[in-house]
């Protein structure tokens, strides 16, 4: 897997959910806060978005807006429009708030697509595809949904990193350096490897100094640091999403024995493995710290 794809996958949980609205000026929906992400797409007319600790920002046709925290707002009418016409396509998704990733943490809580960048082909595709679904309502639209909400969630998110318009995140800039993206990508696709810094450094073309110079800059950790927080990070989703033992894990993301994994994983996620497994999800924020 891209990292991209791998940070989504260890910090998704349940099910998303998607609305298919219209709204007739005057109008004002009101969303609180929640642990997670979500998106507002406006398909026809106009409409303001309101933070409830931020700046109010205008969505017009084609404007994607990202809510990349699960941030209070307010979605409502253009000031002065009566009986105006505003139709929304909304999701939402749930993410684990005990495994986080820097790539999310970094970005605004507001991403603002607008309709030159939300007109993207592959995001126009799927947001027309969505749309149909929701609105035809036909025998299997219920996993044709949430398959498609899942790649909405990418290419979202890679279309805004891969815009230079905006500054860039430290991780934009990672996943944008040709040496640093390859590293990156090398430990996420064989995360048991014993990976060296004279290996990564030879996958990434680059002398050892410069890898880890850049890479730590760009990435906020030094590589084998990385390393070991991704492991640990890939370790949780496995304990929660699958069967496998406590000893299968260590093994699968790199270490040698369940007791040296056991040791670090506490340390990391301020639980032991088994404990971590079965303790209820809306806990772990509390548990951990």
């Amino acid at each position: 897997m891209d990292v991209l794809s791998d940070v989504i996958s260890a910090m998704r949980i349940g099910v998303p959910h998607s609305s298919h609205t219209r709204r007739i000026a005057p109008w004002q929906d009101h969303f609180p806060a929640a642990p997670g992400a979500g998106f507002h797409i406006v398909l026809a007319g106009s409409c303001l978005l309101v933070p409830d600790d931020g700046a109010p920002l205008t969505l017009r046709v084609g404007d994607v807006a990202f809510l990349t925290r699960g941030v209070g707002h307010a979605l409502t009418a253009v000031s002065g429009e009566i009986e105006a016409e505003t139709v929304l396509l909304c999701g939402a998704y749930q993410l684990d708030p005990s495994r986080t990733h820097p790539l999310l943490d970094g970005l605004p809580q507001v991403l603002h697509l607008p309709a030159r960048l939300g007109h993207d082909a592959a995001v126009r595709a799927t947001v027309d595809l969505l749309a149909s679904e929701l609105e035809q309502n036909l025998p299997g639209s219920s996993s044709t949904v949430i398959a498609l909400l899942d790649v909405l969630l990418l290419l979202i998110l890679r279309t805004w990193l891969g815009e230079t318009s905006h500054p860039a995140t430290s991780w934009a800039a990672a996943l944008q350096d040709p040496g640093i993206a390859t590293a990156l990508r090398t430990m996420h696709e064989d995360i048991a490897r014993p990976w060296t810094i004279p290996e990564l450094a030879a996958v990434a073309g680059m002398s050892r100094a410069t890898l880890t110079r850049r890479f730590t800059a760009l990435v906020e950790r030094a590589p084998l640091a990385y390393l070991t927080w991704w492991r640990l990070t890939t370790a949780a989703r496995l304990l929660r999403d699958s069967e496998a033992t406590v000893a299968a894990i260590a093994a699968q993301v790199g270490y040698g024995s369940e007791y040296a994994f056991s040791a670090a994983f506490k340390r990391q996620h301020g639980l032991a493995p088994g404990r971590y497994r079965v303790i209820p999800e809306r806990s772990l924020r509390t548990a951990t710290k």
